[in-house]
């Protein structure tokens, strides 16, 4: 789908850069100077622009607020040692979106709006990216039902919206995690796989509930028997089992995570053993009595590598061997940045330079 709009750009008059050290701020607190907007109304896509960031007018009807079309995409730039900047696989954050949109009955977003929107801030915005070990420019283009009416049924006018913010690390210290087997993330035939925005408000509660007793996020397991691993908090799940990588195979239930797909090509890379299937929970305590379950960990754009050092199920915890010990999601995450920062061959093309 090719759909060819001039963007009009208006620059911020002050940079609001200098007010922040981007190499050390909180995550998604601090929002780069520009934002890019593109309008769709009358089955096709009217308008595309960037203006300094600011709030945005709306009704309080608008029909994103009561009926939920609303998804999302999250991807990182980074700058490296020679202080150019890039994507990390953009393209497949592009595909992933147009799958959610078609999920919410909401109209594709061509690519060339996509990818030139997020060039054009990052070439105005290039300052907000840092150089740090660690850091990274976060980028969250939306989908948004703009609609301002009462009544169920799929809008007719749409904002496709990308806002930037530096980051550094999402954790900043291993976690523990509770095995969640009373609520629910996603069904079969439900919206599970795609970007959604009420999947991560319905969330909120149980993981809340974990962090009371000393959690600080929840594995999810399947609805049907709570007996299923299928992600964590807002990651996907991995473990190391003995000389295998096992990793809960995709569904309708299971986002298809561009970490996750990274790191599984790193592994078949170095010739590991991989296995994306079903795994039960029992399977892992199993795992962890025999002394075989080496590593737990979480993947994802927020968080790259988020090391697991304990699971609490069933009013028990399992503590997991120490990061030290382990070798395959360090080296992971090492060569991940190596790649972005471009010190390592980038044999897979992932990288996507600004132009």
């Amino acid at each position: 789908m090719v759909t060819t709009l001039d963007i009009s750009i208006e620059k911020t008059t002050k940079s609001r850069v200098g007010e922040y050290d981007v190499n050390d701020v909180p995550f998604g607190k601090c929002f780069s100077d520009h934002m890019f907007v593109a309008e769709y109304a009358d089955g096709k896509w009217q308008q595309a622009y960037i203006k300094p960031y600011q709030d945005i007018p709306m009704s309080y009807a608008m029909s994103a607020l009561h009926y939920g079309q609303a998804i999302f995409e999250g991807m990182k730039a980074y700058k490296n040692e020679k202080g150019e900047v890039s994507l990390f696989r953009p393209d497949a954050n592009f595909r992933r979106l147009n799958k959610s949109a078609i999920r919410m009955a909401m109209p594709e977003v061509p690519e060339d709006i996509f990818m030139n929107g997020i060039f054009e801030l990052l070439r105005l915005d290039s300052a907000w990216v840092p150089s740090s070990e660690t850091g990274s420019l976060y980028i969250r283009p939306f989908l948004i039902a703009t609609d301002e009416a009462i009544g169920v049924k799929a809008s007719e006018t749409y904002k496709f919206i990308i806002i930037t913010c530096p980051a550094g690390k999402y954790y900043t210290e291993p976690i523990k995690v509770l095995v969640e087997t009373n609520y629910i993330r996603a069904v079969k035939g439900g919206i599970g796989f795609v970007k959604a925005a009420g999947n991560y408000g319905r969330s909120l509660y149980p993981t809340k509930l974990a962090q009371q007793k000393g959690y600080q996020q929840v594995i999810w397991t399947d609805s049907e028997t709570h007996q299923y691993v299928e992600e964590s908090g807002t990651m996907n799940l991995m473990f190391v089992i003995g000389d295998t990588v096992v990793t809960p195979g995709l569904s309708d239930t299971i986002l298809s995570g561009i970490t996750r797909d990274s790191v599984l090509t790193l592994a078949r890379d170095w010739g590991l053993r991989v296995e994306e299937r079903k795994i039960s929970i029992f399977e892992i305590i199993e795992a962890h009595e025999k002394g075989i379950l080496k590593e737990a960990f979480g993947c994802g754009t927020a968080a790259t590598i988020a090391q697991i050092v304990g699971i609490g199920y069933n009013g028990k915890d399992y503590p997991l061997p120490s990061v030290e010990s382990r070798k395959f999601s360090p080296k992971v995450d090492e060569t991940l940045r190596n790649i972005r920062k471009g010190r390592e061959k980038d044999q897979h093309q992932w990288m996507v330079k600004v132009p």
